[in-house]
């Protein structure tokens, strides 16, 4: 899959004190006084190999499908493509010497005049990192700079160097913000492969951008307190605007508050986007799921998380039955089982179907449209985005097609998070001035046209 989508972002960067020693937001000033103008971004969904750089109990890339964007880094300019993630914290990219192969081009950092590695005596090393799965440490004298290491839940991990270094989001007249980021030189993965699908190695994720609550996270340091998107499904262009308030595009959106919880609690993350899941609906029938299955309990786990960094929905133990048993039962007239209990696509998927390419597309108009309700908005899914058509395995004439929300349990998850291919065709605003995520269904492949923006 390899959909061009264009991007608006809108930056309104503030300066934090602490950051601003190592330039962190610089120049976010002047793009303000100039009045903070539109400028232009392609936004893909495109197939990447699974790199690293997920907490252990979330699931990143599996599925090898996520949103990526164009940005270039360092002085002069090197152009890298990277993973947009509100599900994860610390930008990286795979430096030189991380990958053995093309694609994807690995960022040289030593070509760059303004790549500096952190010493691990900064601030940035010693509490900024906090938040990280696996906090930041002292390279081994005589080095003095601060290591980062990042794990996977497939047991892939990355290791690499704590850096500062430029970053441009547009064009050639948009100002650099120097960020700080992982220079990722050591990857190792029991069961890697680059099977990047990109044909231009240029075009093939090099690192991801982290946007969650952290305070390495790209929006953090760069003080953006509001940004949206809006995921076209099909050919068409979507929307990303960091900062401002949509433009005049954003729809009437309907908020749910975003959940807190101040103790340290270890299976809780205390800076994804969490939010509160009331119930699920399958048509008009309101699934009988207790409140308590959808709240987190004494460890944490429960949360629900919007991230753009998952391509599916996913759903703990007892929501996830009850979504399974009623999705199948209303379907019954629709959709042939498949028949085959021990097949489970990816290891999380088990509610399959058999059925030609055209029987599906026809069926999927009169499916039942699935509701996850939250506290004062709801993410409704219709239509095709609730089959996926599972690569490369067919019956016959007949191609196997999965029910798009996963079970955590069986994915190794304790959380429920709602992915970004539910997120098609959904206007998502992350107001963090208020403390609050917006919903509202749109035309996201029409929003371009009314911000003016010309393919």
């Amino acid at each position: 899959m390899d959909m061009e989508s264009l991007i608006v972002l809108l930056f309104l960067f503030l300066v934090r004190a602490e950051a601003a020693s190592y330039g962190i937001g610089a120049g976010a000033d002047r793009a303000e006084k100039a009045g903070g103008g539109a400028v232009l971004l392609p936004l893909r969904v495109q197939e990447v190999a699974p790199p690293p750089g997920a907490p252990p109990n979330h699931l990143r890339f599996r599925h090898n499908v996520s949103l990526t964007v164009p940005v270039a880094v360092g002085t002069p300019p090197q152009n890298v493509t990277m993973v947009l993630d509100t599900g994860s914290e610390l930008s990286w990219l795979l430096c030189n010497g991380s990958y053995l192969s093309p694609p994807p081009v690995p960022f040289n950092a030593s070509a760059s005049l303004t790549y500096g590695a952190v010493p691990c005596s900064s601030s940035a090393c010693m509490w900024q990192g906090r938040d990280l799965p696996v906090r930041p440490l002292c390279d081994t004298p005589p080095s003095n700079a601060c290591r980062v290491s990042i794990s996977y839940a497939d047991a892939s991990s990355a290791d690499g160097l704590l850096a500062a270094d430029t970053f441009i989001l547009c064009g050639a007249d948009a100002t650099p913000v120097t960020a700080l980021f992982g220079c990722i030189n050591s990857y190792s993965s029991s069961t890697a492969t680059n099977n990047n699908n990109a044909t231009d190695p240029s075009e093939a994720a090099t690192g991801l951008l982290g946007m969650n609550r952290g305070s390495l996270s790209f929006v953090t340091q760069t003080g953006t307190r509001r940004f949206a998107y809006c995921i076209a499904s099909g050919e068409g262009p979507g929307i990303l605007i960091l900062g401002g308030a949509g433009g005049g595009a954003a729809p009437v959106l309907n908020y749910t508050p975003l959940i807190e919880i101040s103790q340290p609690l270890p299976y809780f993350d205390r800076v994804a986007y969490t939010v509160q899941l009331e119930g699920i609906r399958v048509g008009s029938s309101l699934l009988p799921i207790p409140k308590s299955v959808l709240t987190p309990d004494h460890t944490g786990a429960g949360q629900t998380m919007v991230d753009s960094g998952t391509q599916f929905t996913f759903l703990l133990g007892d929501a996830y039955a009850a979504l399974k048993g009623e999705f199948m039962r209303q379907t019954r007239p629709l959709l042939a089982p498949l028949g085959e209990p021990e097949f489970v696509f990816q290891g999380a998927f088990d509610v399959c179907f058999l059925g030609t390419e055209a029987r599906v597309a026809a069926a999927s108009r009169l499916l039942p449209e699935v509701g996850l309700v939250l506290r004062g908005a709801e993410v409704a899914v219709a239509g095709d985005k609730l089959l996926y058509r599972v690569p490369g395995e067919r019956r016959g004439e007949e191609a196997v097609w999965c029910l798009t929300f996963g079970s955590s349990d069986m994915a190794g998850m304790s959380a429920y998070v709602i992915g970004h291919h539910h997120q098609q065709d959904v206007w998502v605003e992350y107001d963090l001035e208020n403390g609050r995520v917006g919903f509202a269904p749109a035309r996201c492949d029409l929003a371009n046209q009314r911000l003016g923006v010309i393919l």
